[in-house]
């Protein structure tokens, strides 16, 4: 299957747009203070282990959809590349 290169791009920045924000939520949660990620005690609660489960999903989702991504650029590049090198010079006129 051949991406095109809108596509591509989009699934790369879609996995790097996922590490971002949930690196950033997960940084959040380990400070939450409002009691909803640590009970008094400071031990983890159910809403703690669910939202860290949802950013492991979340960053292996984006890994794998920015891999698919990056694979799609460098395909597109390679191919464009490839393509200027078979491409045969015009003979040069010189007039005498």
């Amino acid at each position: 299957m051949k991406l095109s290169r809108p596509v591509s791009w989009f699934l790369l920045a879609f996995g790097v747009w996922s590490w971002f924000i949930w690196i950033t939520f997960v940084k959040n949660l380990s400070k939450d203070g409002s009691g909803l990620a640590f009970d008094a005690a400071g031990d983890p609660t159910a809403y703690f282990w669910v939202h860290l489960l949802l950013a492991v999903a979340s960053f292996l989702l984006g890994t794998v959809i920015g891999v698919i991504g990056f694979r799609g650029v460098r395909a597109l590049r390679r191919e464009a590349a490839h393509d200027t090198s078979d491409q045969p010079t015009a003979p040069s006129s010189s007039a005498s």
